[in-house]
Parts: structure tokens; C-alpha cells; sequence
């Protein structure tokens, strides 16, 4: 039996080596999309007085379209500039039409957005379906297709529509609602829903055909909050429901385990990996929210990274899964190009949740983790890019050693 060892993070791929000798009818997010959310960074510090840097204006956007071409990342496929929550009034104009805070946005969202657009890249903007937005200010409720066409008009590519002051039994009908009015205004914008969240907190079947029909989009679970351990919440869940949730998900329609933590304060340096790793795998759209002035070289270099960018970005549109779990080692894997016949090309992680402060090392055959290619595989880790030479039937045992990431 062949063996081959090598030393891994989080991360590897195992591409199979070359031969020897109906969603949402908009053409948009055929690949999960890629950008920077506000919320899970800034959240609702409307205070620009006393914290200029820190607070939701049109300032802070045009700063972070800025850092995302001089830093390279849209480069690497981040395009979309997305607003999130409290940056309207709470009250309507006269004629029925929402505003932004004029103090905070003193252009307007057009101005904004045409500055986003300047730079190459795509503006995003943030609604909920109920009465007001989860913050309390003005939602789209009564208003749906006046908003859609104020949208429009603006210049929106991205619209995120969260599910606060509303009746969750009514969502199978606003949601759907909303997005045939987005596309009745003729401009192609995304559109991002957090309908199943809501009702699959309220114990209710959600209907997942109706909603890959109707959202580009769709967050399953509640909001990432500042640590690994809800990270891990979030993706313990997204496993428990795999079966059903993963059928779903391809070219167009996604589901969303929501924004990358990396670069804030909580994620070290290997579990920044891990959620890198883990967001490819999931095909998940890839969210910045972060401060990109202050994000460090080395998660800079996590966040940039074309290989991984490439597993998320792979055509086929597969959701992976995860496949095996011993010892504290969880085993991830996702199916992708390039494809010899009836066999996949694989990418696969390995996670360490053991909580010991040494590497641990594991041994697997390839045909364990389902890679049955009489043909063999090669095998790239990704996050320092060393390929190997051999080529790895189905019964080669995989050696690996995996550092730990910690709590």
C-alpha cells in the first residue's frame, strides 16, 4: 500500500489526476457571490462624532471600495460594496419613497453607488420584508414596489432583505413578491433573502424549492457573532441539515452560513483557515466584514487566496459536505472540476477540533473519504501549495498531521 505523508493546516485538495493517455430566473450569482457586508463589523454605530471611523456613512463605504481595489481584492473576484441595517430614516419621504440619513449620507445612496460603480466594483443595500428593519427603522412593507423601483434607480446590484416585523407564515409570499419586482424594473441585482432563518427558528417546514426559485440567496441559520465557537455553531448546524439543505444550493441559488470573521479580532491564524477552508467547501457566498484598513498581512493572505477562492468559485456549483468525523478529526469534501467521466475531482479539508496544543497526525485510504478513480489522484494543499509528484490509487493511505486550532 502506498503511503504519502504531509503536514496540513485545515486544508487540502485533492484533485483527480488527468487521464493517462432551477433557480431564480435573473442569470445572476451562477458562482457564490464575493464581497463586504457592513453588519457583522460595524453593525448600527450611527455616533460619527465620536466615532468617525467606526460608524455606518457613506464615508466608510467609499473608504472600503477604496481598500478593496488598492489592496487587490477585487482582483480575486470581491466585488460587491453591501450596506446593511440603519442606514435609512425612520420615517418615508412625502411621496412615499425611502431616504438615508441625511447627516450620515449627505450625497444620498445614487452618489453612493456611483462611486462604488467608479471603482469597478458593485453596490449592495439592505431591507427587511416586515414594517421596519430589524433596527427599527423604515421597511418595506406596503412599499415593495416602490422600493424595488427606487432600487433600481439608484443603481443596486445587491439587495440583502432581511425578515424582521412580518409573520413568518406570510413569507412564502412576500419574499417570492419582492424579487418578481426586482426583476420587473429590468436591472440585473441580486437578491440575497433570510427567509428560511426565520421560519426554521419558528419549528416551521420550510419550503426550499420555493425559496432556490425565488432568492439568489438565503441564510439558514442565525447571524456569525465574534468567535470561533459560533462559527462552529453555525457549521455543526449547516452538517446536522447537509442532506436536505445541500440539494438546493448550485449555479444561482445558495445557501449562506453568512459573513468571513477573518480579519477581525476573534479567529487566529488557523481558524481563519478553517473558515476559509470551510466556506469553499460549502460553495457559500464569501462575505467580508471586517476593517480592511487594519486587516493584518497574513489574513490579507487567507482572504486572497486564488486556490481556495477557486474550490468556492468551482463552476460545477456542488455543496460539500461533511463526511467523516474520529478522534476530534472532522473530514469535509466537496465534488469538483475537473470531472474524467463518471468521476469528480475532490477537495477536501481536515479539521482539528481537538483542543491539545500539538498537531495531530491521521492516517485514511482515499477510498474512505470516496476518491475511487482506478486512474489515481494528485494532491495539492492549497494553503502552502505543494503538489505531489506520485499519482495516489483509491487504496494509498493518506498520512496527515493536523495542526489544532484551538477554542
Amino acid at each position: 500500500m502506498l503511503g504519502y505523508k504531509i503536514k496540513i493546516k485545515v486544508w487540502l485538495c485533492i484533485l483527480v489526476a488527468c487521464k493517462i493517455s432551477s433557480a431564480l430566473n435573473n442569470g445572476l450569482a451562477l458562482t457564490p457571490p464575493m464581497g463586504w457586508l457592513a453588519w457583522q463589523r460595524f453593525r448600527c454605530t450611527i455616533d460619527c462624532e465620536t466615532f468617525p471611523d467606526e460608524c455606518v456613512s457613506e464615508q466608510l463605504f467609499m473608504t472600503t471600495a477604496d481598500l478593496l481595489v488598492s489592496e487587490g481584492y477585487d482582483k480575486v473576484g470581491y466585488q460587491y460594496v453591501v450596506i446593511d441595517d440603519c442606514w435609512m430614516t425612520h420615517n418615508r419621504t412625502a411621496d412615499g419613497k425611502l431616504q438615508a440619513d441625511k447627516k450620515r449620507f449627505p450625497h444620498g445612496i445614487k452618489a453612493l453607488a456611483d462611486y462604488v460603480h467608479s471603482k469597478g466594483l458593485k453596490f449592495g443595500i439592505y431591507e427587511s420584508v416586515g414594517t421596519k428593519s430589524c433596527e427599527g427603522y423604515a421597511g418595506i412593507k406596503g412599499y415593495e414596489k416602490i422600493d424595488a423601483q427606487t432600487f433600481a434607480e439608484w443603481g443596486v446590484d445587491y439587495v440583502k432583505l432581511d425578515g424582521c416585523y412580518t409573520d413568518e407564515r406570510k413569507m412564502d409570499t412576500n419574499f417570492p413578491q419582492f424579487g418578481k419586482y426586482l426583476n420587473e424594473t429590468g436591472r440585473p441585482i441580486i437578491y440575497s433573502c433570510c427567509w428560511p432563518f426565520y421560519q426554521e427558528g419558528k419549528g416551521m417546514q420550510v419550503n426550499y424549492t420555493l425559496v432556490s426559485q425565488s432568492c439568489n440567496l438565503w441564510r439558514n441559520y442565525g447571524d456569525i457573532q465574534e468567535s470561533y465557537d459560533s462559527l462552529f455553531d453555525v457549521l455543526d448546524n449547516f452538517a446536522v441539515k447537509q442532506d436536505i439543505w445541500a440539494q438546493y444550493a448550485g449555479p444561482g441559488h445558495w445557501n449562506d452560513p453568512d459573513m468571513l470573521l477573518i480579519g477581525n479580532f476573534a479567529l487566529s491564524h488557523e481558524q481563519s483557515q478553517t473558515q476559509m477552508a470551510l466556506w469553499a467547501i460549502l460553495a457559500a457566498p464569501l462575505f467580508m466584514s471586517n476593517k480592511l484598513s487594519t486587516v493584518q498581512p497574513n489574513f490579507k493572505k487567507i482572504l486572497q487566496n486564488t486556490d481556495v477562492i477557486g474550490i468556492n468559485q468551482d463552476k460545477l456549483g456542488i455543496q460539500g459536505k461533511r463526511i467523516y468525523k474520529d478522534q476530534g478529526i472532522e473530514i469535509w469534501s466537496k465534488k469538483i472540476e475537473p470531472k474524467e467521466k463518471e468521476y469528480y475531482s475532490y477537495a477536501i479539508a481536515f479539521v482539528n477540533r481537538r483542543t491539545i496544543g500539538t498537531p495531530f497526525p491521521y492516517n485514511i485510504t482515499l477510498n474512505n473519504i470516496g476518491l475511487n478513480n482506478p486512474i489515481g489522484y494528485k494532491i495539492k494543499n492549497l494553503f502552502d501549495g505543494t503538489t505531489t509528484k506520485e499519482i495516489l490509487k483509491p487504496d494509498s493511505l493518506l498520512k496527515v498531521i493536523v495542526n489544532p486550532s484551538g477554542k
